[in-house]
């Protein structure tokens, strides 16, 4: 799924149930794996986080992609970049056993 991210807006990926999810993951309620990737120009970043704690805040630059553990309690946000539209896509991806 492909996303345009405003300068302002900052968007939650997965995690807070029906209607408030950008993004459907197919295995919610498991570990998983999210990979991002930025297919703009700019560069932006991404915040793992359980409840009101975050675990880990990710810059993606340009044309990079970066896979990412999310386990079953955690949200995923995608974190604007103040100087203009980012674009990004986000795929998940089944975490072996």
């Amino acid at each position: 799924t492909e996303f345009l991210i405003e300068p302002a807006q900052s968007m939650i990926m997965t995690g807070k149930g029906s209607g408030q999810d950008v993004t459907i993951n197919p295995y919610f309620g498991k570990d998983c794996f999210t990979i991002v990737e930025n297919i703009g120009t700019r560069p932006f970043s991404i915040r793992v986080k359980e409840g009101r704690k975050i675990i880990q805040e990710i810059p993606i630059q340009k044309s990079k992609l970066k896979k990412v553990k999310l386990l079953k309690n955690y949200e995923l946000y995608l974190d604007p970049n103040p100087q203009g539209l980012a674009k990004a896509r986000v795929d998940y991806e089944k975490k072996s056993e």
